[in-house]
Order: structure tokens, then sequence, then C-alpha cells
């Protein structure tokens, strides 16, 4: 399977225009089977979302995972996640994470079989340390194959992210901040030890450098030999699209 990890920013690119058609051209040049955005919904009054419902579904072959709580949103705490039409969203979790500021993380599960996570954790480091254990222990359950991807807001690559060590591979597939000048690995994944990275890297094309601040992040994995029947097939859902 592909998974990106996407801060859209609110779909406000770096000319300071709001422009989802652009956002939605970033996310089809992925070619994801999963994409999880951070700041996908706007602060103020219900949060609604950044990137219209009728433009994903016109122009995407995603769908939004049942986040949201109310009828304006398209995810939680501004975590929103795209699944491949053909891959079935078999459940979906909302976690409060320990901050100053209201921060939440998603899960989503699919096909009960793999489970997907997206977060965008605070700007300090000690209040990142309290979310990472509170992840840490809400995603214990090692019966499903778990990524957990999004903003991480850590800037150091040898600190910060102890606290998930613990049951996960890190990685970070390169800088992705700020767009123009990207300097910081902020974007990141974690696996936990049954799945087997086999691709990453930083989608740094001209229209992701414009359409938000943050470049999007792939990965491409597998199931280890271990738990070869657990992960669902990207290439069956593309099949049954036809």
């Amino acid at each position: 399977m592909k998974l990106a990890s996407y801060n859209i920013r609110k779909a406000v690119g770096r000319d300071r225009r709001r422009d989802p058609g652009r956002v939605i051209e970033v996310i089809n040049s992925l070619a994801a089977d999963v994409v999880v955005l951070q700041e996908a919904d706007r602060r103020l009054g219900q949060r609604p979302t950044a990137l219209p419902r009728r433009m994903i579904e016109d122009h995407t072959d995603l769908i939004p995972a049942p986040l949201a709580t109310n009828e304006v949103s398209l995810g939680w705490h501004g975590n929103a996640v795209l699944v491949r039409r053909g891959l079935a969203v078999t459940g979906v979790e909302r976690f409060d994470l320990p901050s100053l500021e209201p921060r939440g993380a998603v899960a989503v599960e699919i096909e009960g079989r793999f489970r997907v996570t997206g977060a965008h954790l605070a700007l300090m480091r000690r209040y990142r340390h309290q979310q990472l254990r509170e992840l840490h222990r809400v995603l214990g359950d090692k019966a499903l194959a778990t990524v957990v991807m999004g903003d991480f807001n850590e800037w150091s690559l040898r600190a910060g992210m102890e606290e998930l060590s613990r049951g996960f591979h890190l990685h970070a597939p390169g800088a992705s901040y700020p767009t123009m000048r990207p300097v910081a690995h902020l974007d990141r994944f974690a696996f936990s030890h049954d799945l087997e990275l086999t691709g990453s890297g930083v989608h740094a094309t001209e229209l992701a450098r414009i359409a938000s601040d943050h470049l999007p992040v792939w990965a491409e994995v597998r199931t280890t030999d271990a738990a070869a029947s657990t992960l669902p097939s990207a290439a069956g859902a593309r099949a049954a699209r036809g």
C-alpha cells in the first residue's frame, strides 16, 4: 500500500490564497491508497472543511473516512483520512491528546486488518511527549498492523520521539517544511513491527511548493512474512474498481 501524509494548511497556499482545487491536484498526483490530512478544517465556528466534500467526490478516487462529528467538517481536530475507493473502512476512532491547546488524533481501520492513525502534535516538546505516550497507550493493541503518520512538529532527528519508539519503527522521509526551502523533517511515519517499509519520499513538485507550507510525504509498506495475510490489497481494491 502507498500511504501519504499532507498538512494542507486549510488549503491556504504560499501565496496566501485559499485554493482547494490545487490541493486536490496535489493529492491526486500522490497516487496513494490512503492520505492522512492535517489542518483539513478551519479553526473557527463549527470548523468547516477546507476541502469541499463534493470536490473530493468529483475529482478524486478517494473517499473521506467518517470522522467528523458534525455536517460541515471533514475530520476531527483538523485530522482527516481519505481512503481509496474499493478499500472498506470498517472502524474509526478519535483520541483526545493532552495539550495546552485542543489536540486530537484519529484512527481508521481498513477492512478489519490494518489501522492508519493521523495526528498533528503540539508545538512544545513537553506536550508532544505526553501526546506520544497517549498514542502509544491507545494503540497498544498489536492485533492490527498500524501506521501513525502526520505532522509531528519535531525539528530534531535525534530526540523527541522516544515515547513512541518503544513499539514502533520511526521514519522521516525527508525535509518537508517550509516548502520553498525545506529544512525540517516535521512530517513523519511510525510503523508497527509487523510492517516493512519498502519506499518513501517527499513529494516536492512545483505545485506542492505553492499549495501549502508543508510538502506531502509518502511511504510504501508491506507486511512481514509473519503477518503476510493481514494487509489489505491495494491492487485488489484497484481491480474492484474496474
